[in-house]
């Protein structure tokens, strides 16, 4: 295939993204339909059916009218509504709240899994995912999102010319850490916002991030793993210039403007979840931008919980952003940054897929 050929695959991929999240398709390979012109609509592309009893745990608006609560995306696309089925039951958490159910650890998740077996004896039409608005898993964290930077070789190394601050030349002997403002969370189907005043480098950066399922301080890394809850798609984007110009090269600011963190499309608990197989895929427009793999990432998540909680006591409900693969935007020659009309796509594979438009707020 010549260099042609693929420009025109690009261009036409790009063009087939940017329709769909304007007419509002669904897209992949385990559910296709058409919306029926609900402004709630969210476009979803659905992995493989998942391993039980893993589940797919959201946050949902079933309507305008009524207000978030958890949900499961069962393997046909239905959304399962833990309010509507647990109605009468005595449930151990609150199911209009994510991280009630994160909180009530174990014995929720039994709860839930108990309410989709039993709902799917039913035979009933439930909403599509297409039919609802899906927000952010938790769409308000308790905290600041923890974040792990430089966490593949490569992606340290590609920023070795671009980067500002040109003292770091060793690669770190252990995790750095940073964390991202609680307003950073956005939906993943919402638009991220653009503001070319403050900056016009708008970075992005795809991530797997970990969900604690339970409290714990000084976790040794050999048990870090039974405090995993689940794990979900995230972008951890970033004002490049902000980030590394700005503010004396402290991070924090560049990286936790609102709406710079968009994720989804749902929590995938963690015994559905082989790591060894994951990749972590970003396009724009359609066009591949990074694309890496977990057995890629340097320090991993039982290293990253073991350092992290040292001294440092970690919460169930909170969320560490795990590190991004090569391939980002200010490393590229020339350097490329969002704009407005893009569309940023975020997959890891048997995970899933968010994708969000940039969008102007002048």
């Amino acid at each position: 295939m010549d260099q042609q050929d693929k420009n025109s695959i690009n261009i036409s991929r790009r063009d087939l993204i940017k329709g769909t999240v304007a007419s509002g398709l669904l897209l992949g390979g385990a559910v296709q339909s058409q919306a029926q012109g609900s402004a709630n609509m969210s476009p979803v592309s659905l992995p493989p059916p998942m391993v039980k009893p893993g589940l797919r745990l959201v946050t949902f608006v079933p309507s305008a009218q009524e207000k978030p609560r958890v949900g499961v995306v069962l393997n046909d696309g239905q959304v399962l509504d833990i309010a509507t089925e647990g109605h009468g039951s005595k449930l151990s958490f609150d199911p209009y709240s994510m991280l009630s159910l994160i909180h009530a650890g174990d014995i929720g998740l039994a709860q839930v899994q108990q309410l989709v077996t039993q709902g799917m004896k039913k035979r009933m039409m439930r909403p599509l995912m297409n039919q609802v608005k899906l927000l952010s898993p938790i769409p308000r964290p308790q905290s600041n999102i923890y974040a792990v930077g430089w966490n593949y070789l490569d992606h340290f190394e590609e920023g070795l010319e671009a980067r500002a601050d040109k003292s770091i030349k060793e690669y770190p002997k252990n995790p750095v850490f940073f964390t991202k403002g609680v307003y950073t969370m956005n939906g993943p189907f919402d638009p991220v916002p653009y503001d070319a005043s403050n900056s016009p480098e708008a970075d992005w950066e795809v991530e797997l991030v970990v969900i604690i399922g339970k409290t714990g301080k000084n976790i040794p890394e050999a048990k870090s793993m039974d405090y995993v809850y689940g794990y979900s798609v995230y972008n951890d984007t970033t004002l490049r210039d902000v980030q590394q110009k700005r503010h004396s090269g402290q991070w924090f600011k560049g990286k936790s403007i609102d709406g710079y963190g968009p994720m989804g499309p749902w929590i995938m608990t963690a015994n559905a979840v082989d790591l060894d197989s994951l990749r972590l895929i970003c396009r724009v427009n359609g066009i591949e931008k990074q694309n890496g793999s977990y057995k890629q990432m340097f320090f991993k998540i039982p290293s990253i919980i073991a350092e992290l909680s040292r001294g440092l006591t970690l919460e169930a409900g909170d969320i560490i952003a795990t590190g991004t693969p090569p391939g980002v935007g200010f490393s590229r020659k020339p350097p490329e940054f969002l704009k407005p009309g893009d569309v940023m796509e975020s997959e890891i594979t048997g995970i899933g897929l968010i994708r969000n438009p940039i969008k102007s707020e002048v």
